[in-house]
């Protein structure tokens, strides 16, 4: 929290240099996410964008600074982001961000689904939820980079925009019921996080054209909890965790577009063939195999922008 704080005061102190560069622009966007699991998100974010420290050749004359403020609401949860873009360089991005969210239990269709609360474990193995609406704040703090390269920059041409983009960042996330070693739920996840650092990073192929289906691509995901537990093995917390995903791009008008993933997911198997009944860090990693491939999800993401 404390350092989500720090951000939020130092914040203003960049806004003098930036406010003096010319030619400042700012953009608002609504995005609606929705998916074949029971979940749906609605988010507005306002971006402003400055130049800074732009030069005259090709790869700095579009050099910038953008700025990102988000507020999201879904059936479970409520959060307010903040981040800064800094691309240095045309192919190159540095960012940091920092996130405040809240959240509740709901019964929907007969299914609990949690917003925030812990995921403890019974003296019988088994699992229980432990949280009350707002009863914890999840804080989140990131620092990250992209590479990215388009075709299209050295062979011109509205057919050749073959892209290529990687992101990756460290991130330090937070519930403050949480105590050392307690795991918990954030927007009806697995129940698997735990107060600590974390590494997230994606690879995205894709060919944008001048169509109505403008982009298809390929998403690959990964993930990968940081913090050191006492045994996690046995249960596969130091396991690298990936989602699979094709991507359609469509461009329904200037302001209207819409992106669907199909997505697959890395599960672990365990020995135990009640591991569902069971606490996971009570769950034993099937050595021999512990990895399976299963379909995860159909998501849909509409944008529109203002």
């Amino acid at each position: 929290m404390k350092k989500s704080a720090l951000l939020l005061i130092f914040l203003p102190l960049f806004f003098p240099v930036l406010s003096a560069q010319d030619n400042f622009t700012s953009s608002s966007e609504a995005l609606l996410q929705v998916s074949t699991l029971p979940e749906a998100k609605l988010g507005f974010t306002q971006r402003f964008v400055f130049p800074f420290l732009q030069g005259s050749s090709p790869l700095t004359e579009g050099n910038n600074i953008a700025l990102a403020l988000t507020g999201e609401a879904s059936p479970v949860s409520l959060n307010a982001l903040f981040e800064a873009v800094w691309t240095p360089i045309a192919f190159i991005e540095l960012s940091a961000g920092a996130r405040l969210g809240v959240g509740w239990p709901i019964k929907l269709f007969g299914e609990d689904l949690y917003g925030t609360g812990l995921n403890l474990p019974r003296a019988d193995s088994s699992s229980v939820y432990d949280g009350k609406p707002f009863d914890a704040l999840m804080w989140k703090i990131k620092l990250g980079g992209k590479f990215q390269f388009d075709l299209a920059a050295v062979f011109p041409g509205d057919w050749n925009h073959v892209v290529f983009m990687t992101y990756h960042e460290i991130n330090y996330h937070a519930n403050t019921r949480a105590k050392t070693g307690q795991a918990w739920y954030f927007e009806n996840d697995a129940g698997e996080n735990m107060n600590g650092f974390n590494y997230y990073g994606n690879f995205v192929l894709g060919y944008q054209m001048p169509l109505f289906l403008n982009m298809i691509g390929l998403l690959a995901e990964t993930d990968l909890y940081l913090y050191d537990t006492p045994g996690r093995s046995a249960w596969g917390d130091d396991m690298i965790r990936w989602t699979l995903s094709g991507l359609l791009s469509f461009e329904i008008t200037k302001n209207w577009s819409v992106a669907v993933l199909t997505q697959f997911r890395t599960h672990r198997n365990f020995e135990q063939a009640n591991w569902k009944d069971i606490h996971y860090q009570s769950r034993i990693v099937d050595k021999s195999n512990p990895l399976r491939i299963e379909f995860f999800r159909v998501a849909a993401a509409v944008t529109f922008k203002f």
